[in-house]
């Protein structure tokens, strides 16, 4: 649910965004539909899907998933359940934006720059760390392993959403109600101004020269990200990422430059990872 709604709060599609995604979606089996102009692509393939069906081809090749998702959402549910060689074709379109389809006859090749959501339970059962669960910790560590680390290691943000608290099904009148989608959307668009503005794209297309000059840090701060590095045995790719979150975070709350509270969090967002 969480994952549908994602599409209402990222900024309106430019014309050029949405000419784009006409255009995938006008060679694909399915056609473009009018009704969808200027609306951000939602895409939801099951988890058996094939790697063709993902990332695209056939004799004359035509766009997967990834490339019908461009500039909209590609959500994986059921993570784990996908095929592992189904999931490492994506580790290329994550980084270049694109995705080139070698036939004999030709080649092809599709704009696949898309926001990537993916879902999984903690372990087979789904209820890890419960009276009910009955997952060995060999069924749990064969379960995620499913997971590479190099395709997590390109996921900027890893979370775990606990169980639903019962307070939240019955507010009490006097309970402060949640921000809408139309709220947050604007708060995004705000942000996103400021990037452009700042350095003509979004945070999350920041080359490393780019980084070194839009995502400064404090000698402290600095301090704090080798020490994460260090314990967390990070990347040099996840080190990247952290700096564009965090740079995000402090945009979207308005402020001119990343503060320790903005890159504490960044890193938060990426202990999951080293905790499977």
């Amino acid at each position: 649910m969480l994952a549908s709604r994602l599409p209402g709060i990222l900024p309106p599609m430019t014309e050029q965004e949405a000419i784009e995604t006409a255009t995938i979606h006008s060679i694909s089996s399915a056609g473009f539909q009018v009704e969808n102009w200027m609306q951000r692509p939602f895409r939801a393939p099951h988890h058996t899907a094939s790697a063709v069906a993902l990332v695209g081809g056939g004799s004359q090749p035509k766009p997967g998933e990834i490339s019908l998702a461009h500039q909209g959402v590609l959500f994986l549910d059921e993570l784990p359940e996908f095929d592992r060689k189904v999931l490492e074709v994506l580790r290329e379109p994550i980084e270049s934006g694109k995705i080139t389809i070698s036939r004999a006859a030709n080649q092809a090749e599709f704009p696949s720059r898309f926001q990537l959501v993916a879902a999984m339970n903690p372990c087979p059962c789904g209820y890890l760390g419960q009276a009910r669960c009955y997952c060995t910790e060999e069924q749990v560590r064969r379960y995620r392993g499913k997971i590479s680390g190099p395709l997590l290691d390109r996921i900027d943000m890893l979370m775990e959403v606990p169980a639903v608290d019962k307070k939240l099904l019955r507010p009490k009148p006097d309970d402060v109600p949640p921000e809408s989608s139309e709220v947050v959307r604007q708060r995004v668009i705000q942000a996103r101004q400021i990037q452009l503005e700042r350095a003509s794209k979004a945070n999350a297309s920041l080359q490393h020269k780019e980084l070194e000059v839009f995502c400064t840090l404090s000698d402290q701060d600095f301090q704090l990200v080798e020490n994460a590095i260090s314990r967390f045995g990070l990347s040099a790719r996840a080190y990247h990422r952290i700096l564009k979150v965090a740079r995000t975070i402090a945009d979207l709350a308005g402020s001119s430059t990343i503060q320790t509270v903005h890159l504490t969090e960044a890193i938060g967002y990426r202990r999951l990872d080293t905790a499977n």
